[in-house]
């Protein structure tokens, strides 16, 4: 994290001056929003500066053999290319759209495909079960292992002998529930599918699974990226809940004391994780209001892949409603503002519609901004909004 704090303050400046004298600035639409003109000419692109701090420091510190770390590093880059292309397009090309939609989709699901068949066919991706010999000749389950390690530090291990078996499982967390665990096999066992044959057909529920997974978040994160601070903020504090998911869920302890998964290898994704805090907390001294650089779809795409990503691996995808909330509210804010307004005007006609929209604006922050609220509060309002969020996700891990 250090490290990519300082990549991010010392190549940030030569970064940002350089775009300036490629005059890439941000191309911004009139659309009536205070302070909105003023940004005219900020340069955009400045996701160059996070994937730099975040690939740096892991290429440098963690094991590159490790599978969930060439997979985290192949789609940061994958889901970067994509984000730098829309960029590219929007700025030297002077094409406002950017990237055709319907690219960027196919980008996300390539990536989502990658993913998804790697987590479910990589014979290294697997889950620990730990059992317990007990003198009696019986193989307990992990609950048996704090007695272990109790009797293992009283030096009172007579008769224990520890085993632990690994497997290929499609389980993921489920949030609120004892055992809290959810099979992707099960959805296959409702049609009448046998435990086995269920078993080697579910990657036809988990990898459209990750494709959705993968694409919402990277464009809620895309939505999101609308004021100075606001989308890297909300993933700096997401990012530091992920890590600690990928290491609890790395360690045998812990993993056993919280009822949880345990992974094997997964702890290696805490290096990621601190380097993707670091970069976006070290970011925010040049995109914090007044931005000095905007991160553009370089940026905002990358962080929302990634989060997508790592919640996958640590097994806690269904945890993201929660813990990825102002991203979930400002992707709703638009399906509501246009699914209402087409409802409307199919009802009492356009002039109707327009003049009585469900927002002022949509994505939400701008919904607030035509309200009159400052920029800087609206950020500070929707960080504390999503320290909420996170400390409710972390909560989940005993509240059941």
């Amino acid at each position: 994290m250090i490290v990519s704090l300082i990549i991010t303050m010392v190549i940030g400046k030569s970064i940002i001056q350089m775009l300036q004298l490629k005059q890439v600035g941000e191309i911004v639409r009139d659309l009536g929003l205070e302070g909105q003109i003023q940004k005219k000419g900020t340069p955009t692109m400045g996701g160059l500066i996070i994937l730099s701090a975040i690939l740096i420091p892991t290429l440098m510190f963690a094991k590159l053999n490790n599978i969930y770390i060439i997979l985290i590093l192949v789609s940061t880059v994958w889901l970067g290319m994509i984000g730098f292309l829309d960029d590219y397009i929007k700025v030297f090309r002077k094409n406002k759209a950017g990237l055709a939609g319907k690219f960027k989709i196919v980008g996300q699901v390539g990536i989502g495909l990658i993913v998804g068949f790697t987590l479910y066919f990589h014979t290294d991706v697997k889950v620990r079960e730990f059992e317990v010999l007990t003198p009696k000749g019986a193989n307990q389950t992990a609950q048996l292992y704090n007695q272990y390690t109790e009797a293992l530090n009283a030096g009172n291990t007579e008769g224990l002998e520890v085993t632990y078996k690994d497997k290929k499982s499609m389980m993921t967390t489920l949030p609120f529930i004892k055992n809290h665990e959810f099979n992707y096999e099960s959805v296959l066992k409702i049609f009448g599918m046998d435990a086995k044959t269920a078993a080697n057909w579910a990657w036809l529920i988990f990898i459209p699974a990750v494709i959705f997974v993968i694409t919402a978040v990277s464009n809620g994160a895309n939505m999101t990226d609308g004021l100075d601070g606001l989308a890297t903020g909300t993933s700096a504090i997401i990012g530091v809940v992920l890590a600690i998911f990928a290491y609890v869920s790395g360690n045998a302890i812990f993993a056993d004391y919280l009822n949880i998964m345990f992974i094997p290898d997964i702890g290696e994704l805490v290096i990621f994780g601190a380097a993707f805090v670091g970069a976006c907390v070290g970011f925010l001294w040049y995109n914090s209001y007044p931005a000095q650089v905007f991160m553009g779809d370089t940026g905002s795409l990358s962080l929302g892949g990634i989060i997508a990503v790592m919640a996958i691996m640590v097994r806690k995808e269904l945890l993201l409603p929660i813990l990825c909330g102002v991203f979930l509210i400002e992707n709703l804010s638009v399906l509501l503002q246009v699914s209402y307004f087409k409802f409307q005007k199919k009802r009492k006609g356009l002039e109707f519609a327009q003049a009585h929209r469900l927002f002022r604006m949509a994505p939400l922050h701008h919904h607030y901004q035509k309200k009159n609220w400052h920029e800087v509060k609206i950020v500070n309002r929707f960080w504390i909004i999503g320290l909420m969020l996170a400390l409710l996700t972390i909560i989940t891990l005993k509240l059941r």
